[in-house]
């Protein structure tokens, strides 16, 4: 006898994956916590975490939008100034750095930079270039915007139940001057690079592990009842600024995320991991999943990915008793890349 021989189906390769239907491989996660529909979910992350918000909603989950549209928008200017897409207007966070950075600035920690970029006329934030597309008319607008994102963090992260976290990326450009992270290379979404001044660099699995530690104890500090549902983008890099291969630098990103997302879900009991990744990039679905430029998520992958998430919530235990709360109060035009900051990146690929 040994300890194999009581194992069940699924933790053999032959009879979990290689025999089944890859439509019919279930017994991918079991959830460490229920999410019921009262319970608050925000949502944030890189570009493949606007689908998770959207989806929740859709199942009648309490998904928390806390920085809604003013009234008066149409549909395509909330969506091209990136409202409703998570639930914070910070635009796309693709590394636990610059997660960390948001909630540090929200919670008083640090204080964000006073930089303003210009550009005929017009006033962006270097750190969510992308989210107001026409830019503001002054810096104390932006100022005041960025104010109002920063007071939706503290609000939503203090009353919620669950922050679901999409890490997308390892690669990030650094301004040696303050510290701060970029959410995208400076010159590129907007701005204008400054190779004295921005650095490249591409985290390792300890700087990872130790942002995204951080950076979950920032939010449980004002909200210790909080729990956090990490998953890794299957979305693969635009462009590597390593000087490597695409298909490597991409390998390294995604496997450092998905490893300290199992390390930081095995430490912390308030932690798990949900494997999003490994249901669109695994070998059994042959990536029937991505659209033909192999980097863009189908709708069908989506939702194949979304039917498993609330497949195991529904089998999920429920708690026994729930903890009580407060009443709670030129980039692409259309399609996944619209919300991908670092797609911009493909116009600069002169091949």
């Amino acid at each position: 006898m040994n300890p194999y021989q009581s194992l069940p189906p699924r933790s053999f390769w032959r009879t979990a994956v290689a025999e089944p239907d890859p439509r019919d491989i279930t017994g991918l996660w079991t959830p460490k916590f229920a999410l019921g529909h009262d319970d608050v979910i925000l949502t944030a992350g890189s570009c493949f975490a606007r689908h998770i918000g959207r989806a929740l909603l859709e199942r009648g989950m309490n998904w928390r939008d806390a920085e809604p549209a003013p009234p008066g928008l149409t549909p395509a200017e909330r969506e091209a100034r990136h409202y409703g897409a998570f639930s914070f207007r910070t635009g796309n966070i693709y590394t636990a750095a610059t997660l960390r950075q948001w909630l540090s600035w929200a919670f008083g920690e640090s204080a964000p930079p006073q930089e303003v970029w210009q550009d005929e006329g017009r006033f962006f934030d270097p750190f969510r270039p992308a989210v107001e597309p026409e830019g503001y008319a002054s810096p104390e607008d932006l100022a005041g915007a960025r104010e109002r994102t920063l007071t939706a963090i503290r609000g939503a992260v203090a009353d919620a139940d669950c922050l679901v976290f999409t890490l997308g990326l390892t690669e990030a450009w650094l301004d040696r001057v303050d510290g701060t992270v970029h959410p995208v290379c400076p010159g590129t979404v907007r701005g204008t690079f400054d190779a004295e001044r921005h650095a490249f660099h591409n985290f390792t699995f300890a700087e990872v592990h130790r942002d995204l530690s951080a950076a979950v104890a920032l939010a449980r500090a004002v909200n210790p009842g909080l729990r956090v549902l990490l998953t890794v983008s299957p979305v693969p890099l635009t462009a590597t600024a390593t000087g490597g291969h695409a298909l490597t630098a991409t390998t390294y990103s995604k496997s450092v995320l998905r490893a300290v997302a199992g390390q930081l879900a095995q430490e912390l009991d308030h932690v798990d991991y949900f494997p999003s990744y490994e249901i669109v990039t695994g070998a059994p679905f042959k990536a029937g999943f991505f659209e033909p430029n192999l980097r863009t998520v189908t709708p069908e992958g989506v939702d194949f990915v979304m039917g498993r998430f609330f497949d195991a919530l529904s089998q999920a235990p429920r708690p026994q008793e729930r903890r009580p709360s407060a009443d709670r109060p030129t980039t692409p035009t259309s399609g996944e890349d619209f919300w991908c900051d670092d797609a911009v990146l493909d116009y600069y690929n002169s091949h």
